[in-house]
């Protein structure tokens, strides 16, 4: 590979082979190809896509969806990684950098269910899937009489178990049905203020090495800088939390029609020890020193208030 002007002889994207995870490469290849370049894919299975008799929270997170594209990239075998931000670890690698987020599709949770139309129709000890314990949390406390059950596996493995009757309902991320054009398997997408969204859901991250300037360069137009500021914020909420899959956290940054930065986050306890938290902030957000300062205040609202 060399380095020429503008235009590198071919870029490599490593990428995850579930449905998903492809749209979200070939989305970001052609918008490089578009620019003039030369892109190619790297598919991989990651340790995420081998291990889905266990929860996340048990087996190491959601770094596992990302180590092996990483791996790719130190020897490269390929020069960038796609990932869904919200499975992207807050502490990247020694090495390596976010080069940009893309403009963010659609943040909310989506309930999927072939019977009931929204979350108060389910019927008492109704069985929904998720194996998010931020969904888990927030769902006790919209629904606590209904059964909670684990469900892994990527996108279509989800929907046929749904399908299959093993659950009534199933809650999943919008953003990845819209971008599969499944947005008619949608029963109700829920209101931030009803079910909180993951920090980044919705959110395309590019992942490079943080020597490769030349990448860094290239894929510098491809970012959404109020999408990139925002993820920001909630990351950083995440991160001064010591947030991973096994904490049952929400964050969601959205912009106010002043200009500033309203970030919500919530934390709830599993075992349902302990009532739900709920904190708010806001500020002016122009550079990411902020996005990160208000992420973090946020955070400490978070332990102020008996987060843990």
């Amino acid at each position: 590979m060399y380095f020429l002007g503008a235009v590198l002889s071919n870029i490599v994207i490593a990428t995850r082979e579930s449905r998903l995870a492809l749209w979200q490469a070939e989305h970001v290849q052609a918008l490089l190809q578009e620019r003039g370049h030369t892109v190619s894919l790297l598919g991989m299975t990651t340790r995420g896509d081998q291990i889905l008799d266990k929860s996340l929270s048990k087996v190491g997170g959601k770094g596992l969806f990302v180590k092996e594209l990483e791996t790719a990239i130190e020897d490269g075998r390929a020069d960038i990684a796609v990932h869904s931000l919200k499975d992207v670890p807050m502490d990247l690698p020694e090495g390596f950098v976010l080069a940009c987020v893309l403009e963010r599709e659609d943040p909310r949770d989506a309930m999927v269910s072939p019977r009931y139309a929204s979350l108060d129709e389910l019927p008492h000890g109704a069985v929904v899937g998720t194996s998010s314990l931020r969904r888990v949390v927030l769902l006790k406390a919209r629904r606590p009489d209904v059964r909670i059950e684990p469900l892994r596996g990527n996108l279509d493995t989800r929907l046929r178990k749904l399908d299959e009757g093993q659950y009534d309902a199933i809650i999943l991320a919008a953003a990845g049905l819209k971008r599969l054009g499944l947005e008619d398997r949608i029963r109700v997408a829920f209101e931030p203020d009803d079910m909180l969204p993951a920090a980044g859901q919705g959110a395309l991250g590019i992942e490079v090495r943080a020597d490769r300037e030349d990448l860094i360069e290239l894929l510098a137009p491809l970012a959404h800088r109020g999408d990139w500021l925002s993820t920001a914020a909630e990351r950083a909420v995440s991160r001064a939390m010591g947030g991973s899959c096994s904490m049952p956290l929400a964050a969601h940054a959205r912009w106010q029609a002043d200009g500033a930065l309203r970030i919500d986050a919530a934390w709830g306890d599993p075992e349902g020890n302990a009532p739900l938290v709920r904190v708010h902030a806001q500020a002016d957000v122009g550079d990411f020193g902020r996005a990160d300062a208000l992420g973090e205040h946020a955070a400490a609202l978070l332990r102020d208030a008996g987060a843990h």
